[in-house]
């Protein structure tokens, strides 16, 4: 019998009926491998996107946490929800500046 190529979702359809399975991977060791240099934005940017990481940041003065109540639970609440006029509206009222 010949093998066949089937898609992800005929597999998972009959691997949940029961039926053997087996993966392969196929790798092509005679192509190049992909550089992030060979993306346009990286090779537009050199400057940004340095070869080497400088390394850890170094640490910082001001420590930041957010001190949570023993055994507190997160709020179960909707989010309210605008009409896309009265967002709109909002939206306008609060940034005039970006209006066309």
């Amino acid at each position: 019998k010949s093998m066949q190529i089937i898609s992800a979702l005929q597999a998972r359809t009959l691997l949940s009926h029961g039926c053997d399975g087996f993966l392969a991977t196929i790798h092509d060791t005679t192509s190049d491998v992909p550089s992030i240099h060979d993306q346009p934005i990286v090779s537009e940017s050199p400057d940004v996107f340095p070869d080497e990481l400088p390394g850890i940041p170094p640490i910082r003065e001001v420590g930041f946490s957010i001190e949570l109540i023993p055994g507190a639970e997160p709020i179960s609440k909707a989010p309210y929800r605008m009409a896309l006029i009265e967002l709109k509206e909002s939206i306008w009222t609060s940034y005039p500046h970006f209006l066309p």
